[in-house]
């Protein structure tokens, strides 16, 4: 099995491809952009995406997954667990600079503040691993992971360093091939896109069937379709499998009111989730 993922080795994205396909080829990718469109090319490739962070929200990936419409095959909650890495022998007294992602930096916060170092924002977090190792100077240091740690051969001068423990990101595991898990008593998520009639009132009317039938809703998002503020695609989330009689009813009576209508997967829910 060969699957990608966006950054460079010892990304979040890398590691979260580890704990899913601990045994596949793990192949990095510049950009979302191209591992959906290598994905839409091959069937024989799947994608790991992050899609939503628990603390600072929705990762920006909406518009490719309206784009491509790949496949959902499952989700995974990857911890996130920042740490502190530098070159050999350095001390957080020697530490001036740190480097990392936005988000890293943001959900770091605290722990930044207290240390009075000065944020420097790269494209990602192990891109931050990989200049610190370059540079090789001890009054830098980057945010990144473990494993970053272990790829780039630097020290971790201090773990978890989060504002917040218990942070995670919702993974999503997509291709081109269609596949869907037989209904069982299993706990499932449908994942559909909509975009509705233009008509007054139309989203209101469009979701009383899930209320009727009993149906939770876990995600609602919407999204400007392409050079408009007026036309919108909805991104939605179900509780439930799509042949679960009440779910069905609640799409077919959705599918009334609309003008695009696509099932994004349907697939066994992560048992992160009970936690």
């Amino acid at each position: 099995m060969k699957i990608l993922y966006q950054g460079i080795p010892g990304a979040y994205s890398h590691l979260a491809a580890l704990e899913v396909y601990p045994d596949a080829e793990v192949i990095p990718c510049k950009t979302f952009d191209e591992c959906f469109e290598k994905a839409k090319q091959n069937d024989e490739l799947k994608i790991i995406i992050p899609e939503s962070n628990r603390i600072t929200g929705s990762i920006g990936i909406e518009y490719l997954i309206f784009k491509y419409r790949l496949n959902i095959y499952a989700e995974h909650f990857l911890k996130i667990e920042h740490n502190l890495l530098a070159i050999s022998g350095t001390k957080i007294k020697d530490i001036k600079n740190i480097f990392s992602h936005a988000q890293a930096l943001s959900q770091c916060s605290n722990f930044i503040k207290k240390n009075n170092f000065i944020e420097n924002v790269h494209a990602d977090t192990a891109g931050s691993a990989e200049l610190i190792s370059m540079k090789k100077s001890k009054d830098s240091a980057a945010i990144a992971s473990k494993l970053s740690a272990e790829i780039y051969k630097l020290d971790i001068i201090s773990k978890n360093i989060e504002n917040e423990k218990g942070n995670s990101t919702r993974f999503l595991i997509m291709g081109n091939s269609l596949k869907q898990p037989d209904f069982n008593d299993r706990k499932f998520i449908t994942s559909i896109l909509f975009k509705l009639k233009s008509k007054p009132a139309a989203l209101y009317q469009s979701l009383g069937g899930f209320a009727i039938n009993g149906v939770n809703m876990t995600k609602l998002q919407s999204y400007p379709e392409k050079n408009s503020f007026s036309s919108y695609f909805f991104l939605c989330d179900l509780d439930g499998h799509i042949e679960d009689p009440k779910v069905k009813k609640s799409l077919e009576e959705l599918g009334l009111h609309c003008q695009d209508f696509h099932v994004l997967g349907v697939f066994e829910a992560d048992k992160y989730r009970d936690k």
